[in-house]
């Protein structure tokens, strides 16, 4: 017998490696499958045949286990992979085909495939040995997992049980799962258990009971001893009841003619009414054919209907589009720009934007672009927009230029004698704001025609701007009331307790204080109506209601409202540098000349006051710092400028004071305090009084400056007179401590002055009084000099034999030196008050005297007694008491 393919191993772990090793496969057989149909005697044939494999299998998932039954296909590889997957719980039926003569063929009858209209599929297998191993196996399955039987059709189960019991060794072992309470166990298929199995599978109960019967009762009265004489017998049997049916029916022949008759009659009358069938076929077809011709007429007689609509619709609007309407037409051509007409040109420049924009092509479909009818249309519109914006240019010009002459002519805009006149620009820009939509549509319409506005504009408004701007800062200063200061701070020709520059001058910022308050916020109001009135693509210079400058708010007779000019503003993203930069241009040219009256102020102010400089420096900042990098650019750069001026004016006045200083070097011999160190202290409280806001490096720098040239012209005029140079050191150097005593502890900058003063002080103070203490006691430390020198070189006990250094001649030096001590101490005394011119620095100088005296002394009775240790020398107690 040949190797049956279900004990192909190398098939077995194929189709385990197609399903990946997640079921137990029972079963594995090759097959060949076939679609079945269905023909008109109602029986099923069968279409080509594929190669398949089924594969019996079982699933355990928990305590429950599963049946099922694969399909695997060839793949273009070779390699087998799954087609179908079907359960056996749903098996009802297994039915051998009758239609196959060597019975291999066989169909699975699953009941939720009844729905479906195509047939089962068909499974031939090899030879009957491959079906009967394979449908017995699917019944043992059925039997252990799921405890019933589909129906057997076709197959002789006495056969069955018979080849089961003949192939047993051959037929593989199933390996099953049963759910046991303990859990589910293997369980091995014995070949005495398949027998039974077989056994009581195909046979039911009933029918095993009544085979036993038969087999006993032939066995007993027959003297039948086994199934197969038996099962022939029975053959034999069977073939003689076939003959003796046959035989009847061929004695039944008259019968069979007259139903042959009655079959023919009814053939004929199938044929005439198949041909009537025909016939009805024909008309009925010539019907749809004219149906369908009709319902296709008449669907392009519909869609021909629906375009013809569509069509007059899209006409009719691209006639509105090019009909132009009598009133705008007499708008754009020839109406007036006079206020109570403004709605109307409005409305004539919003119709003529939309349509100029909707024949553009991406709002217009491209046909009707290259149409004659539009093209005309579009070079009419353009001749009438070019119309209207050379007449709107022309009128806004003029216009512009009547406001501005108006205001200047009328003298009441403007300060006069003995009254201060607040700019008031509200008029003239409500004036202006009933044309702003009118310029926002002449720049959608041609962007080329705002420049010559733009232009004609700034040049008007700079004519009022500078007039405004002059006529104030004139009555400003004659309005002013203050006193003239001297320009002499540290002229040494003065005397040192004259007051200087005593007078009150603070009306004089507060006058410049004034101007910058009422003009930049005016400046910095108009670059921002400019800006937005001309439609510049760049942010607010300076919100609606918002504060223009640091502290100070508008408050020169416009309303909070009076930028709003009713168009939407311009996002930050949206600007570009070329707009900005063409609006800093016009910015220019409108505000230029202006800052020629600021200089004028500045100037003025610095002639009365030059240390008002310090005070509008810092008002200058403080408005500079409210002041936003992108805004209001050439107002930023006026302040700049202002600041600059007045640095330099500032700078120039220290620069006179430093020359001043240095002139006191050429004097005659001076002696005392000079006269520019209390006058500088005097200098510094002034100009500490009118620092303001950010003005503090200014005058950090000026002090720099100053106290530089002082401290460089005090050495001069010192090294002029060696003999009194410490003395005038000191006593300058200490005046100029006592002055800056009190602004030293407020400011860095003098502190860090005083503090180099002080130490200067101190080196002169040690130079002085060695030099005193010296010229009285000369001989006597000097040999106390000589002797620190020796002890370098020489053990201490030799220093006695030394030339010079002997006790004789030590005695000496002690009887001249300190033989009247008395007398050279008040000798030292009053020379020291007569060096000095200054009263107050006696004591402490006398103090510092007699301490660096006596530590000497000290020093030198030290040295002696280790020296020269049986000389009697006066003691240190006894000369401190020489000192009180």
């Amino acid at each position: 017998m040949a190797k049956s393919t279900a004990d192909d191993e190398e098939l077995r772990r194929a189709c385990e490696s197609a399903i990946e090793g997640k079921e137990n496969i029972v079963l594995s057989i090759r097959v060949a499958e076939s679609r079945g149909i269905w023909d008109k005697s109602s029986k099923v044939g069968r279409h080509m045949a594929k190669p398949r494999v089924l594969a019996l299998s079982t699933s355990s998932k928990g305590q429950t286990t599963e049946a099922l039954l694969r399909v695997l296909k060839h793949s273009t590889g070779g390699v087998l992979e799954p087609a179908k997957l079907y359960k056996l719980k749903h098996l009802t039926k297994i039915e051998v085909m009758n239609n196959d003569p060597s019975g291999c063929t066989f169909m699975l009858g699953f009941y939720n495939l009844r729905s479906q209209s195509v047939v089962p599929p068909q499974w031939t297998m090899r030879n009957i040995d491959d079906r009967n191993r394979l449908l017995l196996s699917i019944l043992n399955v059925c039997k252990d997992v799921i405890g019933r039987l589909p129906k057997v059709i076709g197959i002789d189960v006495v056969e069955m049980a018979l080849w089961a019991k003949e192939n047993t060794p051959t037929v593989t072992q199933i390996t099953t799962h049963r759910s046991l309470p303990d859990g589910p166990i293997p369980a091995t298929v014995t070949e005495n258990d398949l027998k039974v199995n077989v056994e009581k599978e195909l046979v039911s109960q009933v029918e095993e009971e009544d085979i036993e019967a038969l087999l006993g009762t032939g066995s007993d009265v027959m003297g039948i001893g086994e199934a197969e004489a038996f099962s022939e017998r029975m053959k034999r049997e069977l073939l003689a009841l076939e003959a003796a049916n046959v035989h009847a029916i061929l004695e039944s022949e008259i019968l069979i003619e007259e139903v042959l008759q009655g079959l023919e009659a009814a053939t004929y009358c199938v044929e005439d009414m198949e041909e009537w069938l025909g016939i009805f076929n024909v008309k009925l077809r010539h019907m749809r054919e004219d149906i369908a011709s009709i319902e296709t007429r008449n669907n392009k007689l519909e869609m021909q209907s629906v375009n013809n609509k569509a069509l007059i619709e899209e006409l009719d609007k691209l006639l509105e589009c090019l009909r132009v309407p009598t009133e705008y037409a007499a708008s754009l051509t020839g109406g007036s720009f006079d206020e109570a007409n403004m709605l109307q040109n409005i409305e004539a420049c919003e119709w003529l934007t939309n349509v100029l924009r909707g024949l553009e092509v991406p709002n217009l479909d491209p046909s009707y672009a290259n149409m004659r009818a539009v093209k005309e249309k579009k070079t009419e519109l353009e001749k009438l927009k070019s119309t209207f914006v050379q007449r709107a240019t022309e009128f806004l010009k003029n216009y512009f230029s009547s406001l501005v002459d108006f205001m200047i002519s009328d003298k009441s805009y403007f300060s006069q004698r003995g009254q201060l006149k607040r700019p008031d620009h509200a008029d003239l820009r409500y004036k202006c704001r009933t044309y702003a939509r009118l310029l926002q549509h002449l720049k959608s319409l041609d962007k080329n025609c705002l420049a010559p506005l733009r232009k004609a504009y700034c040049s008007s408004l700079n004519l009022l701007l500078r007039r405004e701007a002059c006529e104030f800062a004139n009555e400003l200063r004659a309005s002013t009331k203050a006193s003239k200061s001297p320009a002499v701070w540290l002229e040494g020709s003065t005397g040192s307790n004259q007051n200087v520059n005593s007078s009150d001058t603070s009306t004089v910022s507060e006058a410049y204080a004034k101007m910058l308050t009422i003009f930049i916020p005016l400046l910095v109001d108009e670059s921002s109506f400019f800006a937005h009135f001309m439609c510049f693509e760049v942010p607010a210079l300076v919100p609606p209601g918002g504060v223009s400058n640091g502290s100070k708010s508008r408050s020169y007779g416009d309303d909070n409202d009076d930028d709003d000019l009713g168009i939407v503003d311009i996002d930050d993203d949206g600007r570009s540098s070329a707009e900005l930069e063409a609006l800093n241009a016009s910015l220019e040219e409108l505000l230029d000349g202006i800052q020629e009256d600021f200089y004028a102020v500045v100037d003025w102010a610095y002639k009365m006051d030059p240390l008002r400089c310090i005070s509008m420096h810092g008002i200058t900042k403080k408005y500079l710092s409210g002041q936003k990098d992108d805004a209001a650019g050439f107002v930023r750069l006026l302040l700049d400028d202002l600041e600059s001026r007045i640095s330099m004016q500032f700078n120039r006045f220290v620069d006179e004071a430093c020359h001043q200083i240095e002139r006191n070097d050429r004097n005659v011999r001076q002696t005392g305090v000079l006269s520019y160190i209390p006058r500088f202290a005097t200098l510094a409280t002034r100009m500490e009084q009118y620092i303001q806001g950010q003005s503090r490096d200014l005058v950090d720098q000026s002090y720099s400056k100053f106290v530089s040239i002082m401290f460089v012209t005090l050495e001069k005029i010192a090294q002029s007179d060696p003999k009194n140079a410490d003395v005038v050191l000191l006593e300058n150097y200490a005046a100029f401590q006592n002055s800056l005593y009190d602004l030293a502890n407020v400011v860095p900058t003098l502190a860090k002055f005083y503090h180099q003063a002080s130490e200067a002080y101190e080196q002169a103070c040690t130079r002085y009084i060695s030099a005193i203490i010296y010229y009285q006691f000369e001989r006597l430390f000097a040999f106390n000099q000589k002797i620190e020198d020796l002890l370098y070189t020489i053990p201490l006990e030799e220093i006695p034999f030394q030339l010079g250094l002997s006790k004789m001649d030590l005695r000496k030096i002690l009887r001249s030196s300190l033989y009247s001590v008395d007398k050279s101490i008040t000798t030292m005394y009053k020379k020291l008050q007569k060096q000095l011119t200054s009263d107050e620095l006696l004591p402490s100088l006398w103090d510092k005297c007699k301490k660096e005296f006596l530590d000497k002394y000290e020093n030198f009775v030290q040295l002696v007694a280790k020296i020269y240790p049986n000389e009697s020398i006066l003691s240190v107690s006894e000369m401190k008491g020489y000192f009180t």
